[in-house]
């Protein structure tokens, strides 16, 4: 993933009513009970059919470093599926998003006037057409540079152009992202 898609996944998140599981064993049995089986989990870790089993049995209870963070990833992209898509249907239909960002933005403007990319910290709030635009595009598996543009033209209307009050036809691009945090 990237960074545009990464910070979407961690706002919606924060919307979750209950923590994931804590211990391996209870996260390997959430997974055997999403996937129906403990060879597709197997698959999905990267692991063998029985040592799913072993820590479905707590026979195993501490993974290696990389298994931990691959186990914790795949349980909270699967957690609470009803409260994720209710936080993301809220934000693309009334509140929508709050983004913080550190970049070097672009800009194609009119001549006279400073094209320049400079680096700045925005944070602003972003209308829920905006929030409802990151969405479908990520659900459609639409690129990092695809996501990226969409919340460049966002923060262009919001922001610099001022939802067409100023700055008529200028368009944004982020260049460098050092920082970019989503909040619902």
């Amino acid at each position: 993933m990237g960074i545009v898609a990464d910070s979407l996944d961690r706002a919606v998140q924060q919307a979750f009513t209950r923590p994931i599981p804590k211990s391996a064993g209870a996260q390997m049995r959430y997974l055997v009970r999403q996937l129906k089986g403990t060879r597709p989990v197997a698959d999905l870790l990267g692991v063998s059919q029985r040592t799913v089993e072993r820590y479905v049995r707590d026979q195993i209870r501490r993974p290696r470093a990389a298994l931990a963070r691959h186990l914790e990833d795949a349980v909270r992209a699967r957690w609470q599926p009803r409260i994720r898509e209710q936080a993301r249907r809220q934000a693309a239909t009334s509140t929508g998003l709050v983004v913080d960002v550190r970049a070097r933005f672009g800009f194609t403007a009119a001549p006279g006037t400073t094209d320049d990319a400079r680096m700045r910290h925005l944070t602003l709030a972003l209308p829920p057409h905006h929030a409802a635009r990151l969405f479908e595009a990520q659900d459609a598996h639409a690129s990092e540079q695809q996501l990226r543009d969409i919340a460049a033209e966002a923060l262009g209307e919001t922001y610099f152009r001022d939802g067409g009050h100023r700055a008529e036809g200028l368009m944004v691009g982020l260049i460098d992202v050092e920082a970019l945090d989503f909040d619902l």
